[in-house]
């Protein structure tokens, strides 16, 4: 089926309030309508929902929607119909009469949408319905689930690749926030897709902020945390079930409205705890993984991992959950070294090889960005297989304070002399733990039994605690001088790299471990507007969202409500530009807000936000890298952009990214050589409307004429004014 772009906007702004649509999200729909199947990878806050719930609106016919969760299914159901869409699910939680009701409602042809569980589809007899319904598409959401590279495998997903033999005509849609390349083949192989069209977005969220703290009283840190935040929202992971329920009564006690969450409570008190926290009637959720995947509440201000998370892609996943609106997100992990040994027994107690070798492997990895100097940014997307060009992301701990570095080299002689001694006396390789064992000077049962106190090695590095050698043993593997191995003991062994640095008595400078952050004032997607305005607007919001039993941003998200604290609108057609209005909507809502916004203006002056709140990165501590001076010197020679690009054999991305960093360190750029100045403006008035540090919705407002990078430097450039 072929549908021009102007055919399908009208139905993106009449059911869900928009007017262009997020990357790569019309190509997929338009390759569904088409019958091809295909593979979605998009970020959380992505729109994957709109990928299939927009082709829904567009034909007759009933698309199915496999999801994991009966949260995620009623959350979803909930703002369709508020959209005036008419979805519904079928699970576990409805009682006997109301799931007759929507079964009847399916063999009427009264739904466009239906949400159901994986554990359901096979049954004889639904899938009997199911091929009376008509059905058009079947979307997977969440599709990581199906391979047990990801981090969240669920053997009941693999079923689903049944029902290619009974729906041969039918499109596939795997939809997925979270995959590495090995992840994604396991999904298209295991799902049998055919020729599908593969679509992957950045990874990068530009409006998080990730920081690691060394863990340190975590109570104490997590309760001052969240006191200079009182009006945020936002998710707890810990470890156990236990530590969830033990934090979220301390913070009850410590006045934050808290509740607990993990598989070990009742389907009730989960579904209430949940709902107390859609609903905003509690700040925060104190969780194991159980919760929160696909939880689409847009609101979520912070995540804070009080333990260790098991593997990066859990990380950014649950990480994910901050910022949905593209507001300003937080993600702070709380990180010792005794997470790491807690999650190295549970390791130890699985009792499938290729499981432990897995969950080894994954550790290392999250481990190493837990420790890593680099910009944090750039090691998540690097997992995935994404460069990110910049030389900093000016948000996260890494880039905002960089670490101290120190001189190293006899620590890292001695560790790598070491473990190569260990080997060469005993013949087999050993743990982290017992190289450092060795190094100062213990006196344990192994060492006694293998005679270790005997090597020249033993007891030299008193000078640094046990604590700080693991460090320096695990930033020494980061660096490719030591490996760990993955099977079924892991041992250490020296590289090549390794031994040719100690032979050659190389010098090595290594980096302070982490520490608590300098605060900061940047935050990136924040919306400039009346504050006053704003909470009187999310008051009203929540009268009208607990009048009709729904969540709060079920009603409009804080974007929506941001914008009229920003923009004022005085009359339906002014209301109905604000991102998310739809017809629906604008027929419920918009005379209420309206009435709510004049009130506000009878007593309260107008603001302006020329400029809006968007704050530049502060001027780097150091002087540019050499790379950004090489880009900054060729184009005041006069070379454009292109030009520079082919020259060093780099994108014109990472051109306009040195530019911009140029900018933000206080360095002149003339900003005539790149755009005119009507497109300067323009640019301007675009940035205005969607907030400054909102690019992606710049972009967009702009009809995608600008590239990401331009609009950065012209960002950057504005900033300095």
């Amino acid at each position: 089926m072929k549908l021009s772009a102007p055919e399908l906007l009208p139905l993106l702004k009449q059911y869900f309030g928009y007017t262009s649509f997020r990357p790569l999200q019309e190509d997929i729909i338009r390759d569904a309508l088409a019958g091809r199947d295909t593979f979605a990878l998009l970020p959380t806050g992505g729109g994957k929902s709109l990928c299939f719930q927009l082709p829904a609106l567009v034909r007759d016919g009933l698309t199915v929607v496999v999801s994991p969760l009966i949260a995620l299914m009623k959350d979803q159901v909930d703002a369709l119909q508020a959209s005036g869409i008419a979805a519904t699910f079928l699970n576990s939680s409805l009682a006997p009469g109301e799931g007759r009701a929507r079964l009847r409602g399916l063999h009427n042809g009264e739904y466009r949408l239906l949400y159901v569980a994986p554990e359901r589809l096979m049954l004889s007899g639904f899938l009997a319905d199911l091929q009376r319904w008509n059905v058009q598409l079947i979307a997977i959401d969440e599709a990581h689930c199906i391979s047990e590279w990801g981090h969240d495998f669920r053997p009941e997903y693999r079923q689903i690749a049944e029902l290619r033999a009974h729906f041969p005509g039918v499109p596939f849609m795997a939809l997925t926030a979270t995959a590495t390349g090995r992840v994604r083949e396991d999904i298209i192989t295991h799902l049998k897709l055919s020729e599908p069209k593969c679509y992957v977005a950045s990874f990068n969220r530009p409006n998080l902020t990730y920081r690691v703290v060394a863990k340190n009283k975590p109570y104490d840190q997590l309760l001052d945390f969240l006191r200079s935040r009182p009006r945020d929202s936002g998710i707890v992971y810990c470890l156990s079930r236990k530590a969830t329920e033990s934090v979220a009564e301390r913070l009850s006690a410590d006045g934050v409205k808290a509740r607990a969450y993990h598989a070990g409570l009742t389907p009730a008190e989960r579904g209430t705890h949940q709902e107390l926290f859609l609903r905003d009637n509690i700040r925060v959720v104190c969780a194991t993984i159980a919760f929160g995947m696909g939880i689409n509440k847009p609101n979520v201000r912070f995540v804070v991992h009080y333990d260790l998370p098991k593997n990066i892609e859990g990380y950014y996943q649950e990480t994910g959950r901050a910022g949905r609106d593209g507001l300003p997100g937080e993600c702070v992990l709380l990180f010792s070294a005794g997470d790491v040994v807690k999650q190295t027994s549970f390791i130890d107690d699985k009792t499938n090889p290729q499981e432990r070798q897995i969950a080894r492997e994954q550790l290392q990895q999250m481990v190493h960005y837990a420790e890593c100097a680099n910009c944090r940014r750039s090691e998540l997307l690097a997992y995935f297989g994404e460069i990110f060009s910049a030389d900093g992301c000016g948000a996260c701990d890494n880039c905002l304070s960089p670490r101290a570095t120190f001189d190293g080299t006899l620590a890292a002689q001695k560790m790598l002399s070491c473990v190569y001694r260990l080997r060469e006396k005993n013949g087999f390789g050993v743990g982290l733990n017992h190289v450092v064992e060795v190094l100062t000077g213990a006196d344990t049962e192994k060492i006694r039994k293998w005679g270790d106190q005997e090597l020249s090695t033993y007891g030299i590095g008193r000078e640094h605690s046990r604590p700080e050698w693991s460090a320096i043993g695990r930033e020494l593997i980061r660096l490719g001088f030591l490996r760990q191995t993955t099977e079924k003991f892991s041992v250490l062994e020296i590289t090549p790299a390794g031994r040719t640095a100690l032979k050659e008595r190389r010098s090595f400078t290594l980096t302070q471990p982490v520490a608590a952050p300098e605060a900061t004032t940047r935050h990136v997607g924040e919306i400039a507007c009346d504050e006053v305005l704003f909470e009187r607007l999310r008051e009203l919001r929540k009268r009208l969202a607990d009048e009709r039993d729904v969540p709060a941003y079920i009603v409009f998200s804080d974007v929506a409500l941001r914008q009229m604290a920003r923009n004022y609108p005085e009359r339906e057609r002014d209301f109905a530009r604000i991102s998310g209005v739809g017809e629906k909507k604008l027929r419920e809502f918009g005379e209420v807000f309206l009435l709510e916004i004049a009130a506000h203006l009878l007593t309260n002056p107008r603001q302006m936000f020329a400029d809006d709140s968007f704050t530049a990165p502060a001027a780097r501590p150091s002087r540019l890298n050499e790379t950004t001076q090489e880009t900054l010197r060729r184009f005041r020679a006069g070379e454009s952009v292109p030009q520079i690009a082919a020259a060093r054999e780099i994108t014109p991305g990472t051109v306009f990214g040195h530019l911009a960093n140029a900018l933000e360190a206080g360095e002149p750029v003339d900003l005539n050589q790149l755009v005119s100045a009507e497109a300067q403006a323009e640019i301007a008035g675009a940035f205005q409307r969607t907030g400054w540090g909102n690019i992606v919705g710049a972009r967009e407002a702009l009809g995608e004429k600008y590239e990401y990078g331009l609009l950065r430097v012209c960002r950057a450039a504005a900033a300095k004014k």
